[in-house]
């Protein structure tokens, strides 16, 4: 018996849906105001996108972002994905439940407390506080999420695809890179996307371990916030959601594509 859809439920959609992205959509429509006031229409305008192309300060920070996901997520996912075999496939080793604890660590510690303990642990050693500072502090609270998304593929793993593939004589390493990599591929992928996304999102602990010249997108514009948003904000943002929407859109249609099956 199939439930009737009800006038609550397209109400409730309704608010729903406008919650989430009637916000994004005035973000937009403001992105093309000729006023440099946020709440005051002066016209339709492209003039922010071009102030935004010549913005030097924010053109830098978003390299800077990018750069430092990049390199974070990359490393987060080598590591993550190593801490996720350890955790599924060994499960008997001295420490475990320390090991465990460690890793799962930075998901619940508060962020405020890992980027003050990062930045005591670089003046301890005298590291020079830059984007490799950044780049390893994002490398420390991603990797657990990656390992975590790793880890949840490992446990519904086949092991008997491995064991034949030893026994008909594949060493072990070999094993991992022709057998395992590939079918745990996909969530490698998604911990890496996630790594990415966090790190690039990320204000709180980059704030803390961030130099001179190596200010992020996200510090970027929250310190532009406290002085009076600017309209290339807007055109910043809108910039962002079109390449996410892009993104997201081609990706739903090859994976939909890869349903299909061939005729």
């Amino acid at each position: 018996m199939t439930r009737r859809w009800t006038l609550f439920d397209t109400t409730a959609l309704t608010f729903g849906f406008a919650f989430l992205y009637l916000p994004l959509l005035v973000l937009v429509v403001y992105s093309f105001n000729d006023s440099r006031l946020l709440n005051v229409w002066g016209g339709f305008s492209t003039r922010w996108y071009v102030e935004l192309w010549n913005d030097k300060v924010l053109l830098t920070a978003l390299r800077n972002s990018l750069g430092i996901a990049l390199f974070s997520a990359a490393i987060a996912t080598f590591f993550g994905t190593l801490a996720a075999l350890a955790l599924v496939r060994y499960t008997r080793f001295w420490g475990r439940p320390l090991f465990t604890g460690m890793v799962y660590a930075p998901m619940v510690m508060p962020e405020v407390v890992t980027g003050l303990s990062l930045l005591l642990f670089f003046v301890s050693i005298n590291a020079e506080r830059g984007f490799w500072t950044v780049t390893l502090a994002h490398t420390s609270f991603t990797m657990c999420y990656v390992a975590v998304v790793v880890q949840s593929r490992l446990v519904a793993f086949d092991r008997t695809l491995e064991e034949a593939a030893q026994d008909l004589g594949c060493p072990p390493l070999r094993t991992f890179f022709t057998i395992t990599l590939p079918l745990i591929a996909p969530s490698v992928l998604a911990g890496f996307l996630l790594a990415f996304t966090l790190s690039l999102d990320d204000v709180v602990i980059a704030s803390f371990v961030t130099g001179p010249g190596t200010s992020t997108l996200p510090i970027e514009i929250f310190n532009k916030a406290r002085r009076g948003l600017s309209p290339e904000i807007n055109a910043l943002s809108s910039l962002i959601l079109l390449v996410v929407t892009v993104a997201v859109v081609t990706s739903s249609l090859l994976s939909k594509r890869a349903l299909i099956p061939a005729r």
